[in-house]
């Protein structure tokens, strides 16, 4: 039976390193230009030669976004930038538009490319077709169920490839390519600015009665008729392995560490276990405890097994269970360590450790010093680096959470 690769999301070279050491197979980046997270950390040539060094050297794969509809002024410079990204050493593009795939097999020839989610493939003629045009991988669109994705897999050549997201946000637009940011926003979708409109807050409004807004659900907060869960497919690997997928996907390149770590660190575990043994495989609650100490909308499983309404929620806000607040730098010695702040933390304050092979466990961190040597009674400098001791031995990379009082 193949064994899917994992691909994870690197919003920034921090969370690449950071996907690979939790057990990501390879990530996906954005380069400095033609992607379509266009508010992330996106990369600059030396962090990419410096995360290709750091998957590469690890036996892992590196792909690059390229998968905007761009326009003829964003088509400016295509040609060298894709073949920088070729001499860079990167494993694969993603990419949507004919107009870039027709000058990627002209410019670099050999350098793969995978079809985005964004070109809306739903069928198996529409991927034959691409695979004509020169692409090894389909990206399926988000709107196709288990069954379909069986078909898909059955007629199409045993060579191509097919990769489907399992984990994270959804677009209530199909496939994601919407219209409304840049009708009320001006900041385009399709070209990487999504300004997230789905996630506002709407009223009805009579044309002969302005500013009287009226609800259309009873809830005080407004309707989210076109809010969408997160979608989670961690209780059924199996099904998403049987189906022939090469690859399942993590979505979130703007989310934090926290959040590629727990979601990468919960699917390797429940990947590995079923391919242990597929037979005695038992779907382990601890993976679903891990998922659910990121932020996150409720969870649903999407498109998989049908087209009801359960994708609709009624709330834009998230889940928040847990909050990261450090990354061990460095072992200073005789228990003490400097961290790396990434929120608010106070002496004697109860902190869950998370790393990649281990479970989930707790210690108290105590004698704060700044980087002078200076007893602090708080850690809440923006990103302040500070030393303090723990009773539990800890490591660099250790990343700290804490259990937040109020659940959002």
């Amino acid at each position: 039976m193949f064994k899917p690769e994992l691909l994870a999301p690197a919003g920034n070279l921090s969370k690449l390193k950071t996907a690979i050491d939790y057990g990501a197979d390879a990530v996906f980046m954005g380069g400095a230009r033609l992607n379509l997270r266009a508010f992330s950390d996106n990369f600059t040539n030396e962090e990419m030669t410096e995360g290709l060094k750091y998957a590469h050297d690890r036996g892992k794969k590196v792909y690059v976004t390229i998968n905007v509809f761009p326009h003829e002024s964003d088509m400016k410079g295509l040609e060298e930038y894709l073949v920088s990204l070729e001499e860079l050493g990167v494993d694969a593009l993603i990419v949507s538009d004919p107009g870039i795939i027709m000058t990627a097999r002209e410019v670099v020839p050999n350098m793969e490319l995978h079809l985005s989610t964004q070109a809306n493939n739903v069928n198996s003629r529409s991927a034959i077709f691409w695979h004509k045009m020169g692409v090894q991988r389909i990206i399926l669109a988000r709107e196709l169920t288990m069954k379909e994705i069986h078909a898909i897999r059955e007629n199409i050549p045993e060579e191509l490839e097919l990769e489907a997201f399992v984990h994270g946000s959804m677009c209530m637009a199909y496939s994601g390519r919407c219209l409304l940011s840049n009708y009320m926003t001006g900041r385009d979708a399709n070209r990487g600015a999504c300004a997230q409109p789905c996630r506002y807050k709407y009223y009805l409004m009579e044309e002969k009665r302005p500013g009287e807004l009226m609800e259309i659900t009873e809830d005080e907060r407004g309707t989210y008729i076109m809010n969408s869960k997160d979608m989670c497919m961690i209780e059924h690997i199996p099904e998403l392995i049987q189906s022939g997928l090469q690859s399942l996907k993590i979505e979130g390149r703007m989310k934090s560490e926290f959040y590629v770590a727990a979601i990468v660190k919960a699917y390797r575990a429940a990947i590995d276990s079923y391919m242990e043994n597929p037979e005695a495989y038992q779907y382990n609650e601890k993976w679903m405890d891990i998922l659910s100490m990121v932020s996150h909308r409720e969870y649903y499983t999407g498109f998989y097994f049908g087209r009801g309404n359960s994708q609709v929620y009624g709330s834009s806000s998230y889940v928040r269970t847990h909050e990261l607040v450090g990354i061990v730098k460095e072992d200073l010695g005789q228990g003490r360590y400097l961290i790396g702040q990434k929120n608010r933390l106070f002496p004697g304050d109860k902190i869950k450790i998370m790393r990649p092979s281990d479970d989930i466990i707790e210690t108290v961190i105590t004698e704060f010093m700044d980087e002078e040597g200076n007893q602090i009674d708080v850690a809440n400098k923006a990103a302040m680096d500070f030393s303090a001791y723990s009773e539990v031995r800890l490591q660099p990379n250790d990343i700290l959470i804490i259990e937040k009082d109020d659940v959002e």
